[in-house]
């Protein structure tokens, strides 16, 4: 039976659309490859452009401020007027800004080129984290992996693309992932096609979520909740800056690599993350959320406390322990945080996407500073610790256990 002419309800309940999950998965793929090009080419234009750790740190906050701030309002908007088409138009804006950064010849232009990166990144995520959900079929925590572990996947890919293109020639070459940009356009045009062909499906997934949570939190407890999360991002996106922008300087700095080399460390901590953000989600599923909230930002810590004091070997061996742990996280945050708020998809992705990023563009800009007073092995000595705040965890009402009470008491079930 065809898609058009099964009942909504029949496909949300009984069908995961594959075809949808891992198109828009790939597209996501796509777009955190462009996007991890910049912190992959740090070292680069620092040398080239004889630029400080802080204004590294700048270049980052700029790119991860455009992203965030505009992502809730999005969310917002398209919760309410849906916009299938934004999607390739926000991938048209990080096409033009690769392009202004592989031809960037100052600082303030290297700005702008971020930004409109960034702008891009806004538009993309909560969008794309709609469509994710209404072809989840029910299975939102493994819906929600797929589609960050294509995110993660390209966050991997990027750096290690750098460092055999862009590196060895020069800053042009970065306008060759121009080709990755225009192909994730022609994707998400198809993509944004189905959206609008099945809208039906945004509607009847708001009724179903609202009918599966009539077990409704206090709005005090949600807003307190809703809270604890984003302490936990802003642990786990502070202690992702860190690595993100200055993993390969720390490298260079304690263990003289080569920048080439930095960039194949960088490669297998950003896999690493990939393959954890796959776990978690289908582990939320099974196993509870708030379950896989606490091991993963919790459970980092004696690694991440560990790896200031590892030779080259085991420092590689721990960031590689540390992405894998960390990242399953996010996935069952984000599905955490919209059973908390049922019916707003987009808001809450846009908000959690958003905060994500703004706590990695101000970490890294803080980071940078730090780095700059005192040294880049002083930034992870301090870094090791964020890992700890996962212990607030323990604070999130148990909703999944809440609701299963709730319904053997309406249904008079022992």
């Amino acid at each position: 039976m065809s898609l058009e002419t099964t009942s909504p309800s029949k496909v949300m309940v009984q069908s995961t659309i594959y075809s949808i999950l891992f198109t828009i998965s790939f597209s996501h793929m796509l777009n955190d490859m462009i996007q991890s090009v910049i912190p992959a080419v740090y070292p680069m234009i620092k040398t080239n452009f004889q630029l400080s750790f802080s204004q590294i740190g700048l270049i980052t906050f700029t790119f991860q401020l455009t992203a965030s701030l505009l992502q809730p309002f999005v969310g917002f908007y398209t919760d309410r007027t849906p916009r299938p088409y934004s999607l390739a138009i926000g991938m048209t804006c990080t096409l033009f800004g690769l392009i202004m950064l592989s031809f960037a010849s100052s600082f303030p232009i290297l700005l702008v080129s971020v930004s409109f990166i960034g702008l891009g990144s806004s538009v993309f995520h909560p969008e794309s984290s709609r469509v994710a959900h209404m072809a989840s079929g029910g299975k939102k925590g493994f819906a929600q992996s797929v589609f960050q572990l294509g995110g993660n996947a390209g966050s991997a890919i990027g750096p290690l693309l750098a460092a055999l293109i862009v590196i060895p020639h020069g800053q042009h070459y970065i306008s060759w992932f121009a080709l990755a940009a225009i192909l994730a356009i022609i994707v998400l045009i198809r993509v944004g096609k189905w959206y609008g062909n099945h809208l039906y499906l945004k509607d009847f997934l708001k009724k179903k979520q609202r009918k599966s949570s009539d077990i409704v939190l206090p709005r005090r407890r949600i807003l307190f909740s809703l809270g604890i999360l984003l302490v936990l991002i802003f642990s786990k996106y502070f202690y992702m800056a860190s690595m993100t922008s200055y993993f390969t300087f720390y490298l260079i700095d304690k263990f003289h690599v080569t920048v080439q080399e930095s960039q194949f460390y960088l490669f297998a901590f950003m896999g690493a993350v990939a393959a954890g953000t796959m776990i978690g989600g289908p582990l939320g599923d099974r196993f509870g959320r708030k379950h896989i909230i606490w091991v993963s930002i919790l459970g980092v810590a004696p690694f991440s406390l560990l790896l200031p004091h590892a030779n080259l070997f085991w420092t590689g061996a721990l960031a590689v322990i540390i992405g894998m742990i960390l990242s399953s996280a996010f996935s069952a945050i984000l599905v955490y945080a919209t059973d908390l708020v049922p019916g707003k998809v987009g808001m809450i992705a846009g908000l959690f996407f958003g905060f994500a990023f703004g706590m990695g563009g101000l970490g890294s800009a803080i980071l940078g500073k730090l780095a700059d007073y005192t040294s880049i092995e002083h930034v992870f000595d301090i870094c090791a610790y964020l890992p700890l705040i996962g212990i607030i965890t323990g604070l999130l009402p148990n909703i999944e256990g809440t609701r299963a009470k709730s319904y053997k008491a309406e249904s008079g079930k022992p």
